[in-house]
């Protein structure tokens, strides 16, 4: 393993190059101590070798992946692929020995996220998957609050999360390959109505919507969903792909509310209100490295040999109801979900505050509007 002055560093390969990874995984290394970016994935030439030269590590394309795997050069691999890949290259990962951290959603199907469980199980590696909100300051106050009672009994949760989606980007792929609106911005919302009320639901119902726009002939413009938790209480949540960019959770408890502005983001800043009684009290919070602070703490995993908190089981927490979403918006029925026990939740314990950093210029790669 790699070591700079006396300690151990965590060796990373980052597999996909698209703008997620150009614009917030490549450059967080660079915030870590104990983690080290060593090799690049691509089918792309030039962005292997543009990024190759800027991060100073070595760039393969997709064909050498297994050779890569058993080279003995890499400890853990950051899985950007698009979402229908993720079960594969994770697989050949574990059996190759290497933990694998995977971007959100886990993978399309449930099967698919139990087979990329097992595989790290059987092969004693560690498998995490990346819920950046999980060491968000924000976001895990907001845990404390709402389990502190100062709120009351929580009863609702709502939230919108939308941005208009450039044509041709594979957000837009069909719902069957991982593609649609639930996939990509909803997760986040069934994420935080989980975390908020430590609980999983046990029915769904859910509606799609799409305008007459050749963008939405294999994927929704927008679906929303109604979730059914257990003590009667409700979160209801709207993702869009063809709506101006916005963002909002709220959650209503029986003695007041708390609302977030841009709860998702990584960006600027993330706001609280709370209102108790006509009382509101407001604050602010910088989004902060979410990105280089879960590398850092998968990597502490490693080290200490400790399972992750955002586990292979809290990907297929969401994947088992997204897929219950889109049968219910399909069916236009609802849908009931099995018994699902989640022991390990996030909370403030995890969060790790780093400074933002400035995002680099982008190699043949565009945000999901479209912009470069």
């Amino acid at each position: 393993m790699a070591a700079t002055n006396g300690k151990r560093k965590i060796r990373y390969a980052v597999v996909g190059l698209g703008w997620i990874a150009q614009e917030t995984v490549l450059p967080a290394f660079a915030e870590t101590d104990n983690s080290q970016l060593v090799a690049l994935f691509s089918d792309d030439e030039l962005k292997r070798e543009e990024l190759s030269q800027q991060y100073q590590a070595k760039a393969y394309a997709y064909e050498d992946y297994d050779n890569c795997l058993r080279s003995g050069e890499i400890d853990v691999v950051y899985i950007a692929l698009p979402n229908h890949l993720h079960c594969d290259y994770t697989v050949r990962a574990a059996n190759a020995g290497v933990h694998v951290l995977c971007e959100k959603p886990m993978a399309v199907t449930e099967q698919e996220c139990e087979q990329m469980i097992r595989a790290a199980q059987n092969n004693g590696v560690k498998l995490m998957i990346a819920y950046r909100l999980h060491f968000d300051q924000a976001n895990m106050q907001a845990v404390e609050i709402a389990q502190s009672g100062k709120i009351g009994d929580l009863r609702i949760f709502n939230s919108v999360f939308s941005q208009n989606v450039a044509e041709g980007n594979v957000r837009l792929e069909a719902i069957s390959n991982g593609g649609g609106t639930v996939y990509d911005m909803g997760i986040y919302c069934i994420n935080a109505a989980r975390y908020l009320f430590r609980d999983e639901p046990y029915e769904v119902f859910a509606i799609s919507a799409s305008q007459d726009d050749q963008r939405f002939d294999d994927s929704d413009e927008m679906t929303s969903a109604i979730l059914r938790f257990p003590g009667e209480r409700v979160a209801n949540f709207t993702s869009s792909f063809g709506a101006a960019s916005a963002s909002s959770l709220q959650l209503l408890g029986t003695k007041g509310n708390l609302q977030m502005d841009s709860p998702y983001s990584y960006m600027g800043e993330l706001k609280h209100k709370i209102t108790v009684n006509d009382e509101i009290e407001e604050k602010s919070y910088p989004a902060g490295n979410q990105f280089a602070a879960e590398i850092i703490y998968f990597s502490d995993c490693i080290l200490n040999n400790q399972e992750p908190e955002p586990s292979g089981e809290e990907g297929l927490a969401d994947v088992r109801i997204i897929r219950a979403i889109y049968q219910s918006a399909q069916t236009r029925q609802p849908v009931k979900l099995g018994e699902f026990q989640r022991r390990d939740r996030p909370s403030a314990k995890q969060v790790i505050q780093l400074p933002n950093i400035e995002a680099p210029e982008l190699v043949r790669a565009a945000d999901p509007t479209g912009k470069s």
